[in-house]
């Protein structure tokens, strides 16, 4: 998102999802955080209830946790919904 406002690289995102994927899709986030409990407790409760299927594996040093999450998802903005939610979660990198 270098050089890019958040609301551009949405609109380029959104449009990317509509040209690749067929709605509604399984869809997989991929996000990279401190392995502090209470952050990776945030990620799960953004997406609890609705199905997701939550994988974590931390990294070598156990500084930091991988958290890849798919879920049926219904359209490109409830992709896009859900990467906004998870920004808000303090040091979340999304990839």
């Amino acid at each position: 998102m270098e050089n890019q406002s958040p609301e551009d690289f949405y609109k380029h995102l959104r449009k990317q999802l509509e040209e690749t994927s067929t709605w509604p899709s399984n869809y997989l986030y991929k996000f990279i955080v401190k392995s502090e409990p209470e952050k990776i407790k945030s990620i799960h409760e953004i997406f609890d209830n609705i199905g997701a299927v939550i994988q974590l594996k931390e990294s070598k040093n156990a500084k930091y946790t991988s958290v890849s999450i798919t879920v049926n998802m219904k359209n490109p903005d409830a992709v896009i919904e859900k990467y906004q939610e998870v920004g808000k979660v303090e040091g979340v990198i999304s990839l």
